[in-house]
């Protein structure tokens, strides 16, 4: 909270916990000008004031047609205070985009904000609170309840309103992004079963189920292709430790120290002894520019874990740095307190989440350096089957995706206040998009964050078409 927000001076005039549609604050600031197209259908729905998110204020637009809100006007309940919305900005109907306005001003116990057209006068909407969010002030429904404390930060989606829905979450809400899909690979690049997805910074790592990496880079046209560099051009093949066996690789993914400190990929099985499970998480090596990887390090989770069929063990993985855990008070299951890096020793300075296939849960792992591990959490993804897991730093939200198992569906997870990873959302697939064998997702980083979207890419391991790679956007 900045310091204007800390200072700020009682208000005279009462307060109440109510939304002001336009036409209510029509006799104060006049309606919608006719260029406003669409304005009377977009909606404050969602405010944070404070915890673990920095101020933030959502909206939603509730019509059936797109709305331009460029250069629209958010305040707080000082006029003086504004932030206006980037020129190019649009929001989809039934779209949501949150606005992180702590650079701007501050958001208080007892405050109100409101928002206008671009010409700073015509107010469309706002909303009053008389105390802090715990965690969220949410709009149930969306875009047309009344506002209330809801028990989870949803910006950017569906807010948790406690209404029961399909596979255990919250109602499915539409996609949080653009509904249009695009390949993002050439054609026949990569043949069947490409997995895993994990983005690094101008490389998208992708995990083959035959016991293979690859390293892509940018092709010039939104999409990616094999680097021809180091030996990279048909990825590289992947072997166990002492060079033996072909794993099942199904997910992969990076430490805070990227790609230089080791790859680490998911496999279910050694392909050569393929009816036998082997629930593995190994460690790669690179740097080097040999055609043949083999694995550093070994966790084999097999006897930790409930026996499933080989074909439906780990299928995706993600790492989660110890610093975001512990802020946001994350519970370790195996001592029943709040989690302690430091009880651990020598490991990657963060918790390894992978998903099973077959039951739908997800298992977090403490991997030590010296080989051995410690399961420290055990949560189900909301999901009858989990293909990908992905950590969303920018949101502090844990993504488990489905493939056509679960017609597509995303679910977004958070710590509770009972430091448990809980359902906080589920997305629909983007409506443009078929309902593809789905098994990889990435998200692109707060750095490629445009006009309120940034990229997401999906790996299609039954290459339809063709393609295996497809790309398509999410509000930042």
């Amino acid at each position: 909270m900045t310091a204007s927000a800390a200072l700020r001076r009682p208000h005279v005039l009462a307060r109440f916990l109510v939304a002001a549609p336009l036409l209510a604050a029509g006799a104060l600031t006049g309606v919608p000008s006719a260029h406003a197209a669409g304005a009377d259908d977009v909606r404050i729905n969602e405010v944070v004031t404070t915890g673990g998110v920095n101020d933030s204020i959502e909206l939603y637009n509730k019509g059936t047609a797109t709305v331009d809100v460029s250069s629209w006007v958010l305040t707080d309940d000082d006029q003086g205070h504004t932030y206006k919305i980037a020129s190019g900005t649009t929001l989809a109907a039934g779209a949501y985009r949150a606005f992180d306005v702590s650079g701007a001003f501050g958001l208080g116990s007892d405050d109100e904000t409101h928002l206008y057209l671009a010409d700073g006068k015509t107010q469309v909407d706002s909303f009053s609170w008389s105390k802090h969010s715990d965690p969220s002030w949410s709009r149930c429904p969306d875009g047309t309840g009344a506002f209330r404390q809801a028990s989870a930060v949803t910006l950017g989606g569906s807010n948790n309103c406690g209404t029961g829905g399909p596979d255990g979450g919250t109602t499915p809400a539409a996609w949080p992004g653009s509904g249009s899909v695009a390949t993002a690979d050439g054609s026949n690049v990569f043949g069947q079963d490409l997995s895993g997805l994990y983005q690094e910074a101008g490389v998208l790592w992708g995990a083959q189920n035959s016991g293979r990496l690859w390293r892509l880079v940018r092709d010039g046209s939104g999409g990616w292709k094999p680097d021809t560099t180091g030996g990279w051009s048909s990825g590289k093949s992947l072997r166990f430790p002492g060079g033996s066996g072909t794993p099942d690789t199904e997910g992969v993914t990076l430490t805070g120290a990227g790609s230089a400190a080791g790859v680490f990929v998911a496999s279910e099985r050694d392909g050569d002894a393929s009816g036998t499970s082997r629930l593995s998480v190994l460690k790669y090596d690179v740097s080097g520019t040999d055609s043949s990887l083999t694995a550093a390090r070994e966790w084999n989770l097999t006897s930790d874990l409930p026996s499933t069929g080989s074909n439906l063990g780990l299928e995706g993985i993600t790492w989660i740095p110890d610093t975001a855990l512990t802020g946001s008070g994350f519970k370790d299951a195996s001592t029943g307190t709040a989690y302690d890096p430091a009880r651990y020793g020598g490991h990657s300075g963060g918790v390894f989440f992978v998903g099973v296939e077959g039951t739908g849960m997800i298992y977090g792992y403490v991997l030590a350096d010296s080989g051995s591990y410690t399961r420290v959490a055990s949560f189900t993804s909301g999901m009858p089957a989990v293909m990908e897991l992905q950590w969303e730093p920018q949101a502090s939200r844990l993504w488990a995706v489905c493939d056509n198992t679960c017609e597509g569906r995303h679910h977004t997870l958070k710590i509770d206040t009972n430091g448990v990873f809980t359902t906080a959302d589920v997305f629909n697939r983007p409506s443009g998009m078929p309902n593809y064998n789905n098994e990889g997702f990435s998200l692109a980083g707060a750095d490629e964050c445009v006009a309120g979207s940034k990229p997401v890419y999906w790996a299609d391991d039954s290459s339809d078409g063709g393609h295996a790679l497809r790309r398509g956007t999410i509000t930042c």
